[in-house]
């Protein structure tokens, strides 16, 4: 397997530490200069800076099983890293990255304080969407373009 590990590949390891970085350091922020349940408007009836714990995963579910999530994340993220450093393609290796990264910054969370912080509050088409952070938004935009990937650009490389 080390033959097949080019330094490209360790590149987008860098690029999910960057977002564990940005992860951790946004929460900081947050739980530093907000109690938790306090708001700051950034557009009316849009996008506010909240402050919450999230015991769960998305919209709050497997909510009190954090320590489940949290081993989850680790396997889930080792087995991510082996594959990132085996793959060929830009697109898949840039999505895993944003995964891993992630998947990792919800993870220390889990670990150390037993719940996720949560601060972006948005409102979309009058719909109270979920409070989320730079990880969870790394996750989702990775995995849609793993999909993307996968459907598309996977398939049409094997033709």
């Amino acid at each position: 397997m080390l033959k097949r590990i080019s330094a490209k590949n360790l590149l987008w390891l860098f690029l999910s530490i960057f977002l564990i970085a940005a992860d951790q350091v946004t929460k900081l922020i947050i739980t530093s200069n907000m109690k938790i349940g306090d708001s700051i408007t950034v557009i009316e009836d849009f996008l506010y800076i909240g402050y919450t714990r999230n015991t769960g995963a998305a919209w709050g579910i497997f909510g009190g099983h954090t320590e489940y999530l949290a081993i989850f994340s680790i396997i889930a993220s080792i087995a991510l890293i082996y594959l990132l450093l085996t793959f060929k393609r830009k697109f898949a290796a840039f999505s895993t990255a944003l995964v891993i990264g992630g998947a990792i910054g919800n993870a220390i969370d889990r670990i150390r304080l037993g719940w996720v912080i949560d601060f972006v509050d948005t409102y979309i088409f009058g719909y109270d969407f979920p409070m989320f952070n730079v990880a969870d938004s790394a996750i989702t935009v990775g995995v849609i373009l793993l999909v993307i990937y996968l459907l598309f650009i996977h398939r049409e490389m094997q033709t």
